[in-house]
């Protein structure tokens, strides 16, 4: 059973408003997307200046990622928005559409986010004449500080806490009862931002993936294993459609074909090297 909440850790909640400009609140969460954004943004830039990683120029330039933050941030913040509201809280918000727009309340779906990013690089991708495949590597390179970030918001904001454990770390969340539970947004902060942004790093910068359009993107999409294993610690939604008993939940149902459609990725850009290294040269012709 579990221990105790008197032996939990307590759950020292922070201020949701960090502070105030002339009047209007600026909050902890919105913070964390900003600081998620723009750090990648920066690393973006890192990326496209180092022709070596691309073994020639990169795709686009400096100029360009500059207009890339602005539709990979409309992707994240439209496409996680709608897609909460759709995946998750559907009857809440068809009973409440004012809400829909409260974003400083909480409330962002990372696969949401994750589809509305990839309709907005397309669409970046036709307008500029860019390849599609290298703009969503740069973009998914940058993508896990962002979900760092947000899973450090979730946390502040006490959302989507874990399930009870009587761990000795296992935190008591106000609104979640008294038993102490997982603090599961730290561990998806740890899994779905600093491990997978280090696996991809070795990726891109010690195996070269950036030169195989598609690699790194699938490589980010197969680092939904570690978002499936972090919701065997996060208490599931029990009305939930996808809430199948405890193997399997909303959040593992919703990343089964992104892994899929990763593993696809990843097969098809290491096909692709293969063919390439094994066509004849023209001496060989």
């Amino acid at each position: 059973m579990p221990i105790p909440a008197t032996f939990a850790i307590p759950f020292i909640a922070p201020d949701p408003v960090a502070f105030e400009i002339v009047g209007w609140p600026v909050r902890w969460y919105g913070l964390a997307y900003m600081a998620g954004l723009l750090l990648g943004w920066l690393y973006i830039r890192q990326l496209v200046a180092r022709s070596a990683l691309w073994g020639g120029p990169a795709p686009i330039d400096s100029e360009a990622a500059d207009n890339l933050l602005l539709w990979a941030t409309l992707g994240v913040v439209v496409g996680g928005r709608l897609g909460f509201v759709l995946f998750y809280e559907p009857a809440y918000y068809l009973a409440n559409p004012e809400q829909i727009l409260a974003l400083w309340r909480g409330g962002m779906s990372f696969h949401g986010g994750l589809i509305g990013t990839g309709l907005a690089l397309f669409i970046f991708a036709r307008r500029n004449g860019a390849p599609f495949l290298s703009l969503a590597d740069i973009a998914t390179a940058a993508v896990p500080i962002g979900l760092f970030f947000g899973r450090l918001a979730n946390f502040i904001n006490a959302e989507l806490v874990g399930r009870v454990s009587d761990v000795p770390w296992a935190m008591v969340f106000p609104g979640a009862g008294p038993l102490p539970r997982h603090p599961s947004q730290l561990y998806e902060a740890a899994l779905e931002g600093l491990l997978l942004f280090f696996v991809i790093r070795y990726f891109t910068h010690v195996r070269h993936a950036l030169r195989r359009p598609g690699f790194t993107s699938g490589i980010f999409l197969m680092g939904g294993l570690a978002r499936s294993f972090a919701e065997l610690f996060r208490a599931p939604d029990p009305d939930h459609l996808f809430t199948l008993g405890p193997w399997l939940t909303p959040g593992i149902a919703y990343s089964l074909p992104m892994i899929a459609f990763g593993a696809y990725l990843v097969w098809r850009s290491r096909a692709q090297d293969e063919r390439s290294e094994s066509a004849p040269t023209i001496a060989d012709r």
